[in-house]
């Protein structure tokens, strides 16, 4: 029997969020990633979504570790919910281990955790798989690519990445490897599909910091408030370099922005003057045109610290007409109406509001088809699995690798818990592992399932009523009520003949019984 390799995505397919892979040789196992995704309108009060792990669970003994690409929460966000089922060692770069550091301190995960951290351009070895860091560009500092490098062949695996030729900290994709890799031979490809819609290259974020330089001349007088996405330092050290050439201050809001910029800091990934940084409490002692508030709450969250803004309901910020505000984001797919109604609430208070279509103040992350081709095109794999999209993402993804002379054959569309095999020659989906969506809901992770959804579903469409009577065991007669108690099924104080006949008609019935 020859050995085979086996690729099975617990996550990322035909979704967006929560990315997890795991790679199989050798009677060996190593993961990849391991992220969570946002609920949707219908998950009623669910906090996040993470992957089904009952597969690794019931194989932990072959778990050799856990390698994540970079910090985003769609790659680390189930991170401590799995350790506490599945203890295993974790493999990344120093930026993305401080994040997870954050996590696992509130899950008091710290001291059962074996945090390694590895440079880009190193090699790890895990069992019977060596597996290279390799750098590429994306909106977190700190990210890589994996060549998982096996007897069978080399799988080179992506994570979220683009090709930015002008990188903030200067550290350019290292195409240069990923060609060497694929002259030396790249049995697969699994390669990040986000962005695979959109023609063309994605723009330099130093691109953003051209339109921070126009937009603070602009904003002359008044106070800056920007909101983006607290993983981006880059985005935030264009932000302080421009307070610091208009001698602004600069104060942070809302607790993941504060976490990842006192993070950056102590790591040496962002770099601010001494005096620049000023508590959020204190802003009361600066003048305002003095002042660049940076906060969370880009997607319009509802509790995030910009929405509390736009509902006057934030501790120290008060929005008026002498504001300001730059939303650095693109609205994820599904919160639009999320952000327009943030932007409506602040244009009503007074401010100018500049979002992302008006000018280039955000750039995406995520590679664009030029981008793709080109990596195809370098490291000439032998079989392309598309990963990281909906299934639209997926196959726009393959006509890309279609179009730059890779066989339909040897691309392979799947879906989360497919177990993807190969023995060097051929490739093909050949079985199934359990997996899909596990809810967390507070501390519970997993007790809400299909039929409490189901329920919480029909509360919130239905409302509910209950009949309460108190009946003598004995006479079988009615001893107190019967009551009708509803709620939200209709208002009482205006429907009291419907809820007296309801009454009389219990009463009836009971009499029957």
């Amino acid at each position: 029997m020859a050995e085979k390799l086996k690729i099975i995505p617990l996550g990322g397919l035909n979704e967006i969020g929560k990315n997890m892979t795991a790679y199989e040789y050798g009677g060996e196992i190593i993961v990849v990633d391991c992220g969570m995704a946002f609920p949707g309108d219908d998950m009623y009060g669910i906090d996040c979504v993470i992957p089904d792990v009952s597969y690794l669970i019931k194989n932990k003994s072959r778990i050799r570790g856990l390698f994540i690409t970079h910090g985003h929460e769609d790659h680390i966000g189930a991170i401590p919910y799995v350790l506490k089922q599945i203890n295993m060692p974790i493999y990344c770069t120093r930026f993305t281990a401080g994040l997870i550091k954050l996590k696992l301190e509130e899950h008091q995960l710290v001291k059962s955790t074996k945090l390694i951290t590895v440079e880009a351009g190193k090699s790890v070895r895990a069992g019977k798989f060596t597996v290279e860091f390799i750098h590429v560009n994306h909106s977190i500092a700190d990210s890589v690519a994996f060549a998982i490098h096996t007897k069978m062949g080399t799988i080179v695996h992506t994570g979220d990445f683009k090709i930015d030729s002008t990188p903030i900290d200067g550290e350019v994709i290292d195409l240069a490897r990923l060609g060497e890799l694929g002259k030396e031979g790249v049995l697969c490809l699994c390669a990040d599909s986000t962005n695979v819609e959109r023609p063309g290259y994605t723009m330099s974020e130093r691109k953003v910091g051209e339109s921070f330089v126009k937009l603070f001349n602009k904003a002359e007088g008044k106070r800056i408030i920007i909101a983006t996405f607290a993983s981006n330092v880059h985005r935030v050290q264009q932000i302080i370099n421009n307070a610091v050439t208009h001698g602004r201050k600069v104060a942070v809001s809302g607790r993941s922005m504060v976490n990842v910029i006192s993070k950056g800091i102590e790591l040496g990934y962002l770099k601010v003057p001494d005096g620049v940084l000023v508590d959020i409490d204190t802003i009361s002692r600066y003048a305002p045109e003095k002042m660049v508030i940076v906060t969370t709450g880009s997607q319009g969250e509802p509790m995030s610290a910009l929405t509390r803004m736009s509902a006057n309901e934030h501790r120290n910020v008060t929005i008026t007409p002498m504001d300001f505000i730059i939303i650095s984001a693109n609205p994820i797919p599904g919160n639009e109406k999320y952000v327009t109604k943030v932007v409506n609430d602040l244009m009503r208070l007074g401010a100018e509001v500049i979002y992302e279509s008006m000018y280039e103040v955000h750039v995406s992350g995520h590679a664009c088809q030029e981008e793709q081709k080109l990596l195809l095109s370098i490291t000439k794999p032998k079989f392309f699995i598309p990963v990281h999209g909906e299934y639209k993402h997926l196959m726009k993804h393959r006509d890309t690798a279609l179009s730059v002379g890779i066989p339909e054959s040897n691309i392979i569309i799947a879906d989360i818990g497919n177990v993807i095999e190969t023995d060097g020659v051929d490739m093909k989906i050949t079985g199934q592992v359990p997996a899909g969506k596990v809810l967390v809901d507070g501390l519970g992770v997993g007790d809400v399932g299909a039929i409490v959804l189901r329920d919480r579903k029909h509360l919130a469409q239905d409302g509910l009523i209950i009949a309460v009577a108190t009946i003598d065991r004995a006479s079988g007669d009615i001893l107190a009520g019967p009551d009708v108690v509803s709620r939200g099924f209709v208002y009482v104080r205006e429907s009291e003949e419907l809820m007296t006949e309801a009454q009389k008609l219990l009463t009836e019935t009971l009499q029957d019984c």
